[in-house]
Formats: structure tokens, sequence, C-alpha cells
């Protein structure tokens, strides 16, 4: 069986700016490129159909869940987000509330927000490594983020993540609440 691994070049010394950093994705559309706060170009590979369909399903319930309630704006795995800390991150899902994202310029939409997503879903594919998972969604705590979870399909569990609590992990299958950052969302989780 082959696996294949992201690839993560140091960048450091070199210092991509972030318009150099949107226009090398823009050349390069067809990878899944994201930068960490360390300077890190991480170019990962695509996911297999089963992540795929997984990945889907649950852009599509939080998708749902805000066409009901109207409170903010959902993104899939394809949309780039500019931390704070200066990270450039791509979640599996991400949802932004209304009054946040509505402060953000055209400009800045156009192109890769310079924003925290207030909620995201991280998905665990058997490309992916569970340790550069957990780092990215310390980043995403680090940056504002207000509820995260990492569905781990390997070790069927889900790491919750939250401000200023430490990382709750709960074993599949479980129902997941979207507390009071999604409000009246919850997710039931069959083993993957």
């Amino acid at each position: 069986m082959i696996t294949t691994e992201p690839i993560i070049l140091n960048l450091k010394n070199v210092g991509l700016s972030d318009e150099q950093f949107y226009q090398l994705c823009q050349v390069n559309d067809r990878w899944r490129l994201e930068e960490t706060a360390q300077g890190e170009l991480i170019i990962m590979p695509p996911v297999g159909a089963i992540s795929g369909n997984r990945e889907s399903e649950l852009n599509g319930l939080v998708w749902l869940w805000n066409r009901q309630k109207k409170l903010g704006k959902v993104f899939s795995s394809s949309t780039v987000f500019m931390l704070p800390n200066g990270g450039k991150r791509s979640p599996d899902v991400a949802w932004i509330a209304n009054e946040r994202w509505d402060k953000l310029t055209l400009e800045e939409k156009e192109k890769f927000a310079p924003i925290c997503p207030d909620f995201v879903i991280e998905l665990r594919s058997r490309t992916d490594s569970l340790s550069q998972l957990q780092t990215k969604m310390q980043e995403y705590v680090n940056s504002g983020l207000k509820l995260g979870w990492l569905i781990n399909p390997q070790n069927q569990q889900v790491e919750i993540y939250h401000q200023n609590k430490p990382v709750e992990i709960v074993s599949l299958p479980t129902t997941l609440s979207g507390e009071n950052v999604l409000p009246g969302f919850d997710l039931e989780l069959a083993k993957f």
C-alpha cells in the first residue's frame, strides 16, 4: 500500500509575504497549500474518496444548520484563512459568525480572509499525521477559535478544543454539541 504524506518545506528564511503566498496558491491551484505560523509550507496530498465523502457530509450538515439559523458563513476545505499568528490554514469545515465576517472588507473577503474561524472541523484522513493536526488545532485555539472538533476515525475518537480549557477526548460513536457557538447544532457520529 502506498501512503502519501504531506510535504513540509521550511521557508522561514525565505519569508513569503501574504501576497506571495496568495500568488503561489493561485498559480498552483491544484495543490492544497498551507503555511504554519513558523513559516513551514505544507503541500498536502488530495484525500481519498472515503475521506472526501465524510468531509462533504460534515460540511453539508453545518451548511444546512446555518441555512436554517442564518447566523454566519460556512466554508469548505479549499478556503485559506490568514490567522493572527501568521499561519495560513485551511480547515475541512469552518464557520464564522456574521458579525465578525461583516467587519471584513470586500477585498479581505475576496482573498485569504485575515480572520480565525469561530468553529472548525478537522477530519483526519489516512494520510494525515495526528500530531500535525493537533498542532494545527492548537494554532486555531491560539488565534481565537471558540470551538473545534478533530475527528479521528483511525483511533475512533474526537478531540474537542475550546478557549482556555484542556482538550477533551471522547470515543466514537458520540453526539457532539455546537454548544453556544453553533446553538442547536448536534452532530451524531456513528463509528467511521
